[in-house]
């Protein structure tokens, strides 16, 4: 059975998410409604496509994923409806769905246009309204929204290669403070042409990669390509982020600690 998922910069602090939850029961009573995460650090793209990517292929094709991060980063903001493996999402236009998906999607349609003097509120309602349109459709074509290529405005969140070094940025740390890198398994081999490597930290060398925690002892170092094939860099039983002194920097524009792999 298809549902609805939310994922948001909203925190739990207060009532927000309540709020899209009611809106969501009043309008939209004939889904399920599941949490993916509420917690992505505001104005992070890359944390909340990392979210989303984790956990949109778990839900039954034809469910809808509403996106409700960084919904305000232009004065009058556009929603997107894109389609994906038989998935729909509903996001604003500010590049978390290509981020998320390397620009590969199906298909995707303008719906809505926020007004001013309007809030997250309508928006929630608009979303409700294309929720309802789209699952009693039989052609998304027929139902007058306009054909939209989507914002690719984070494209410059990728890993770059110079010379012999692949730099790479942290975008997600783990309640276990595990560190996932913006770098995946096709990407890593693409620029180690099969070649050694070695991560270099204060005191730790990483120069293998792993199958999974257990491949080295308690407490040692390990780096492997988790279940969305990303680059994951943990301590075994241990608190990875912390020992190496890596962080989502909210400093310098947002921008995130660096992690550089050098091929030999």
């Amino acid at each position: 059975m298809a549902c609805i998922t939310l994922l948001s910069d909203f925190g739990l602090q207060d009532a927000a998410v309540a709020s899209v939850k009611g809106l969501l029961y009043q309008h939209a009573s004939a889904l399920p409604v599941f949490d993916i995460s509420h917690m992505a650090e505001p104005y992070h793209m890359q944390q909340a496509s990392y979210l989303l990517k984790m956990a949109y292929g778990n839900f039954p094709k034809g469910s809808f994923h509403i996106v409700l991060c960084d919904v305000y980063h232009v004065a009058k903001p556009t929603m997107v409806l894109c389609m994906k493996d038989g998935h729909y999402f509903l996001t604003p236009d500010n590049g978390i769905v290509p981020l998320a998906f390397f620009n590969k999607y199906d298909a995707a349609w303008r719906c809505y246009d926020m007004a001013e003097g309007q809030n997250i509120n309508d928006w929630v309602k608009h979303a409700t309204d294309i929720i309802r349109r789209v699952s009693e459709a039989t052609d998304i074509n027929a139902l007058g929204y306009e054909q939209h290529t989507m914002s690719n405005k984070l494209v410059h969140w990728q890993p770059t290669l110079v010379g012999n070094t692949l730099e790479c940025h942290v975008m997600h740390i783990d309640r276990f403070e595990n560190i996932i890198v913006n770098l995946t398994k096709e990407t890593f081999e693409n620029s180690r042409r099969g070649r050694n490597f070695r991560i270099q930290f204060a005191r730790h060398t990483v120069t293998e990669i792993s199958n999974g925690y257990a491949d080295v002892r308690m407490d040692d170092i390990l780096c492997w390509f988790n279940s969305t094939g990303h680059l994951e860099i943990a301590i075994n039983r241990g608190k990875a982020a912390s020992m190496l002194g890596l962080k989502l920097d909210k400093e310098k524009h947002l921008l995130y600690t660096t992690i550089k792999i050098d091929f030999e």
